[in-house]
């Protein structure tokens, strides 16, 4: 077998075990994620031991246990000395992180995920406008024109429109020079893609939409502080608009899921 055949063998798993263990640990804490967030594990309920993990997901008790570090990292899980590894309350779940979005599913209704994001966004944003509109470079200013332009090509392709809007905003809060808003950005960009998503989902027609970020990039332009705090107020107040038929309908989902449960 030649060099470049053993490469390959070795990026895509190949014949050693070692290869494929992160692939293989990544799985099994998907599993235990999804039947945490599932509720096969209730919140308060002791997993059970490692030789029972292992067993029911069939791996090594090394996969098991870097399985369950990952898991508490994210806070879903902790040990506690001479009882074993409890599920955690949800208050302490990292409900930002993208992949406890993923395994919540539509459970995700039950944090009131959009109403918190949707809050955060008014606490913040408005004001980085403003902050934006005196000090956003004008290299800044064109990157967010052409997010805009993005978003206006998008057309009917939601998945493409979603992605300019989300980069939209990261840059916005980027070009407030604010260091906490600036890592605010990396740190809620998963719930951002998860919010903005359900409410250009939930709308045939964006126009309104890009009338007003066309309208915000024209104010940071003019270096208008008050009408760039405007424009991104009507941003969520349009934002809240198109989401509340979403919501109500994902809560009822979220209801009628739960009484079905076991």
């Amino acid at each position: 077998m030649d060099a470049k055949s053993t490469q390959r063998k070795s990026e895509t798993g190949g014949d050693a075990a070692q290869p494929r263990r992160p692939r293989v640990q990544k799985d099994i804490t998907a599993a235990i994620g999804l039947d945490i967030c599932s509720e096969r594990y209730p919140v308060g309920s002791v997993l059970p031991k490692e030789n029972d993990l292992c067993d029911r997901y069939g791996v090594s008790r090394t996969v098991i246990r870097e399985s369950l570090k990952a898991l508490a990292a994210r806070g879903l899980v902790h040990g506690r000395p001479r009882i074993g590894t409890m599920v955690c309350e949800k208050e302490e779940w990292n409900i930002l992180d993208p992949q406890i979005l993923a395994w919540m599913g539509p459970r995700i209704e039950e944090l009131d995920l959009l109403g918190c994001i949707l809050e955060t966004r008014r606490t913040v944003e408005p004001v980085a406008a403003e902050f934006a509109a005196e000090r956003a470079t004008v290299q800044e200013i064109a990157d967010l024109e052409n997010a805009w332009k993005r978003m206006r090509d998008a057309g009917a392709d939601t998945e493409a429109f979603t992605r300019a809007d989300v980069h939209f905003h990261e840059l916005l809060l980027k070009a407030s020079h604010n260091r906490v808003f600036r890592q605010l950005s990396s740190i809620i960009d998963a719930a951002m893609k998860y919010a903005l998503h359900c409410s250009n989902k939930a709308v045939d027609k964006r126009d309104e939409a890009l009338d007003i970020h066309r309208e915000l990039v024209e104010a940071l332009r003019l270096r208008d502080g008050a009408a760039a705090r405007a424009c991104s107020h009507r941003m969520l107040d349009l934002a809240a608009r198109d989401l509340a038929p979403a919501m109500r309908q994902r809560g009822q989902a979220g209801r009628t899921h739960l009484t079905k449960s076991p």
